[in-house]
C-alpha cells in the first residue's frame, strides 16, 4: 500500500494492516492479530451460552472495514493529521454489509458490528437512506473498499447457530440473544485493545474460584452460627430468634446442594437472615451445577456498601465487585480511548449491584452498558427485594429474567421478605420453588411489632414535636427534601441524624456505624431517612415512623423496629402518618394499602395482606401500568437504540457527584484530572460519590459550585455545599432557583 508523507511506520511493516497503534510509541498491532484474537474472546464468552461460532464470527468480522487504503493512511498519519479525521472514516459499516448477505443469523452480527463503538441501531424500515442511522440505513452506505481482508482471511467463517432458531419468532428474545452476543463482542475487543495499549501490562484481577469461596463460607458459618466457640456465643445462638434464624439457614443449604431448578423464590422475612441464607444457597448450589458467579441485584444503590460488607466479612477482601455508578464512555470514533476501556464488565465471582444497573443493561445498546451481559450467562442472580423492581416496567423485566433462565444457563431467586405473586408473568413450565416452604408460619414467627395507621393527616411541626419525645427513634420518610427539612427541625436535640443518598458511601457507612453504637448502649438516637434504610440496613430500634407508601414498604420500615425482639409486639410501635401538604405524587402504592387496610388494618405483615396488595397493585396499575414504555410492543420493530433511550427504572435523573472531602477522594481526583481511567479506579471513586437530582446539579453547576470534568464525572468545587450532617445540600440549590 502507498503511504502519504505523514504515514509513519513502526515495527510493523508498512504493507502489513493495521489495527492500532501505541499512543506516543512506535508500537503498532496488526489488523490480522487484532482480528484473531477478538475472534478467540468472542468465541469463548459465547460458548458459555453455546454460540461459540458466532461469537468467533463477530470477532473475525468486526473491523475489517480497517482494511480500506482510508483507514490505513489514517492510521499511520501523524496525531495531527488524525485529529482533523478523526470520527470521519466508518470501519464498523464494512464488516456488518458482508454479514447481512448471511442470513438471519448475519442480520444479528450485522447489528452487533454495526454498533460495536456507537451502539446497536434500530432497524429502521425499507425507506431508509444511507444518510439514516439505522441498520437498514447503515447497509445502504457506500463504504471504502477493503476487500484486501480477504487476503488474510481467505476462508469465510459461516455463521452457525444453535440458539437463534429458538429464539427467532420472538423479537423481544431476538433483541436479549443480539444484545448477549454484542456484549462478547464488545468485551473481547475492549481487552485486547486494553492489552495492547497497555503492552500487556493490565493489572487483572486474580479471584478465588467458587468452590473456594464456599469453603470459607462453610468455615466462617460453622464458626458463627453452628459451633459457636464461647459461652456467650452459645448463649446468643440459643436463643428462640436465632434458632430460627439457623433453621432458615438449614434449608437454604439443603436447598442449594439439591439444586433441582433454576427458578426460586426466598420468602425471609425481615430479621430472618436473608442475606447469608441466600448466600449459602447460592455458593452450594454454584458448586453443585457449576455456576462462574453469583450476581446480588439489590433496590438501591445506598445498601451496596452494607451487603458487600457482610460478603467481605465472611469471604474475604478480593472476590466481591461492588457496581455503584454507571460511568460508561461510548463513542462513534475508530480509536478506543482508556476511558472507554474502564467500563465495567462484572469479571468477579461476586457481583453486588442495583435493579438500575441490572435491568437498564440488559435494555441497553452501548457498548460500555453491554459490555458486562455475557457474564450474566452462567450465574446465580439474586434478586434482594424483588417486590421493589418498579411496577411500571414490571412486564419486560419479568420476560428478560425468564429468558435468561430458559436460554442462558442463570438460576434465578426471587428473594424478599414480602413476596408479590410474581409467579404469574412467568410460563406454566417455570414456576419458583420455594427454598423456605413455611411460609406462613415464619411470618408469625418473626412479627414483633404493631403497625398502627393514623387516620389523620399530620403536620410536620407535630410530626417532629412527636419525634422529639423519643430517646430512640427513626423515621423515614419518602423524599430527600422532606428527609432534610425534617432533620433541621430537630436537628440541634442529641444524637439527631440524616440519612439519604446525599451522603457518599463512606459518609453514609460511618454514620450508620455511629448509629448502631448509639443504639446499642442506650444514648439517644433519632434518625431521618428516605427509604435507604428499608433494605439491607440491619438497626434496631424500639419505635419507628413510616410516611404512608406501599405495604412493602411500611413491613420493610417494621423491620427496623424491635429487630432482635428485646420487647413486646404492644411496646413496639411502627406509626404509619400522612402529612397535610403532602403533593400527589406516584400515590398507586399509598392509595391500594389503604384499600388493603380495610380487610387487614390489623395486621398488615399478614402473607395473606401482602399477596392481596399485590394483586390489587397489578389489577389497579393495569396492563399498560406494567409496560409503561412499551417495551414489548417496541421490541417488535427491533427499535434498539429507542428501547435503550426510554427503559429507565428511576425517571427522575440523578448525577453522581464527587466529594473530595477525604485524603483517599483527592487521592482519586488527582488521578482523574491526570486522565486515568481503569475499572479499579472508578469503582473507589464511585464510593465517594454523592446522588444529586439532575435539576439540583445544574443549578449547583450554574453557580460554580461544581463542574463537569468529562461526561460522565462531576466534581464538587465548593465544598461548603457539602454538609456534614445533611450531604449534598439541595435545599440551597433550590433556594438559589427561586430567586
Amino acid at each position: 500500500m502507498e503511504c502519504n508523507e505523514e504515514m509513519r511506520t513502526g515495527s510493523t511493516s508498512e504493507t502489513e494492516y493495521l489495527a492500532h497503534r501505541g499512543v506516543n510509541t512506535a508500537r503498532e498491532q496488526a489488523l490480522r492479530t487484532h482480528l484473531e484474537s477478538v475472534a478467540l474472546h468472542s468465541g469463548k464468552f459465547a460458548s458459555v451460552f453455546g454460540e461459540e461460532a458466532m461469537g468467533r464470527a463477530l470477532g473475525a468480522y468486526h473491523d475489517i472495514g480497517k482494511y480500506s487504503q482510508e483507514f490505513q493512511q489514517y492510521i499511520r498519519a501523524s496525531e495531527e493529521a488524525q485529529r482533523k479525521k478523526r470520527g470521519k472514516i466508518d470501519h464498523s459499516t464494512a464488516g456488518a454489509k458482508e454479514m447481512a448477505q448471511l442470513g438471519s443469523a448475519g442480520v444479528v452480527l450485522a447489528f452487533c458490528i454495526a454498533g460495536h463503538h456507537g451502539g446497536i441501531p434500530n432497524r429502521g424500515t425499507r425507506a431508509d437512506t444511507a444518510a439514516k442511522s439505522t441498520l437498514i440505513g447503515r447497509l445502504k452506505k457506500v463504504v471504502p473498499d477493503c476487500h484486501a481482508y480477504r487476503e488474510e482471511n481467505p476462508v469465510p467463517l459461516l455463521p452457525t447457530s444453535s440458539l437463534l432458531p429458538k429464539v427467532a419468532r420472538v423479537p423481544f428474545l431476538v433483541m436479549l440473544y443480539t444484545r448477549m452476543l454484542f456484549s462478547c463482542l464488545v468485551d473481547g475487543d475492549f481487552l485486547d485493545t486494553e492489552h495492547f495499549m497497555s503492552d500487556g501490562t493490565v493489572d487483572r484481577d486474580g479471584f478465588p474460584s467458587i468452590r473456594e469461596l464456599l469453603e470459607r463460607l462453610e468455615k466462617s458459618i460453622a464458626e458463627r452460627f453452628f459451633a459457636p466457640r464461647s459461652a456467650e456465643e452459645q448463649k446468643q445462638m440459643s436463643k428462640p430468634l436465632n434458632r430460627k434464624r439457623i433453621e432458615l439457614l438449614r434449608e437454604a443449604i439443603a436447598a442449594g446442594k439439591e439444586a433441582r431448578g433454576n427458578l426460586y423464590r426466598m420468602n425471609i422475612p425481615t430479621g430472618g437472615g436473608k442475606t447469608i441464607s441466600s448466600l449459602a444457597f447460592a455458593l452450594h448450589y454454584a458448586v453443585q451445577v457449576q455456576r462462574r458467579r453469583i450476581i446480588y441485584v439489590i433496590p438501591y444503590t445506598s445498601i451496596i456498601e452494607q451487603t458487600a460488607a457482610v460478603f467481605h466479612g465472611i469471604l474475604g477482601e478480593n472476590c466481591v465487585v461492588e457496581h455503584h455508578q454507571n460511568m460508561g464512555y461510548d463513542d462513534a470514533g475508530e480509536e478506543m480511548n482508556r476511558k472507554r476501556l474502564a467500563s465495567e464488565n462484572w469479571d468477579a465471582p461476586i457481583i453486588v449491584t442495583t435493579n438500575t444497573q441490572f435491568f437498564e443493561s440488559l435494555f441497553a445498546n452501548r457498548p460500555s452498558k453491554c459490555r458486562k451481559l455475557h457474564n450474566i450467562a452462567e450465574s446465580i442472580v439474586i434478586f434482594d427485594e424483588a417486590q421493589m423492581i418498579p411496577l411500571n416496567y414490571l412486564r419486560p423485566c419479568m420476560e428478560a429474567i425468564q429468558e435468561l433462565v430458559r436460554h442462558y444457563a442463570c438460576t434465578a431467586v426471587l428473594c424478599t421478605a414480602t413476596q408479590p405473586p410474581l409467579e404469574q408473568f412467568f410460563a406454566a413450565d417455570m414456576q419458583p420453588i420455594e427454598i423456605c416452604p413455611a411460609v406462613m408460619e415464619n411470618a408469625a414467627f418473626f412479627q414483633r411489632t404493631k403497625i398502627e395507621l393514623r387516620e389523620h393527616p399530620m403536620s410536620r411541626e407535630i410530626l417532629a414535636a412527636e419525634l422529639e419525645k423519643y430517646a430512640q427513634v427513626l423515621c423515614i420518610v419518602n423524599g430527600k427534601r422532606t428527609a432534610q427539612k425534617l432533620f433541621e427541625r430537630i436537628e440541634s436535640k442529641d444524637g439527631v441524624y440524616h440519612l439519604s443518598t446525599n451522603l457518599y458511601p463512606v459518609h453514609r457507612e460511618r454514620v450508620l456505624e455511629e448509629i448502631r453504637s448509639r443504639l446499642k448502649a442506650g444514648q439517644p438516637c433519632r434518625v431521618i431517612s428516605t427509604s435507604l434504610v428499608e433494605a439491607g440496613v440491619d438497626l434496631d430500634f424500639p419505635c419507628v415512623y413510616r410516611e404512608l407508601n406501599g405495604i412493602d414498604s411500611i413491613v420493610q420500615a417494621a423491620g427496623r423496629c424491635n429487630r432482635e425482639n428485646r420487647q413486646g409486639i404492644e411496646d413496639s410501635p411502627v406509626y404509619v402518618f400522612s402529612f397535610e401538604d403532602t403533593k400527589k405524587k406516584n400515590f398507586l402504592a399509598a392509595d391500594t394499602t389503604q384499600i388493603v387496610a380495610r380487610k387487614y388494618r390489623e395486621n398488615l405483615a399478614n402473607p395473606a395482606a401482602i399477596r392481596m396488595y399485590f394483586n390489587e397493585l397489578y389489577d389497579l396499575g393495569g396492563e399498560k401500568r406494567l409496560d409503561c414504555k412499551d417495551i414489548m410492543g417496541k421490541s417488535r420493530e427491533l427499535a434498539f437504540a429507542k428501547i435503550a433511550e426510554e427503559f429507565h427504572l428511576i425517571e427522575e435523573q440523578t448525577i453522581s457527584v464527587l466529594i473530595p472531602l477525604e485524603d483517599e477522594a483527592k487521592e482519586l481526583l488527582r488521578h482523574l484530572e491526570a486522565g486515568e481511567r481503569s475499572r479499579s479506579l472508578l469503582r473507589k471513586a464511585a464510593r465517594y460519590m454523592a446522588s444529586a437530582r439532575s435539576n439540583i446539579a445544574e443549578e449547583l453547576l450554574m453557580h460554580g459550585a461544581l463542574y463537569k470534568m468529562d461526561e460522565e464525572i462531576t466534581v464538587l468545587v465548593d465544598l461548603s455545599a457539602y454538609d456534614m450532617k445533611k450531604g449534598l445540600m439541595e435545599n440551597e440549590a433550590e433556594e438559589e432557583r427561586k430567586k
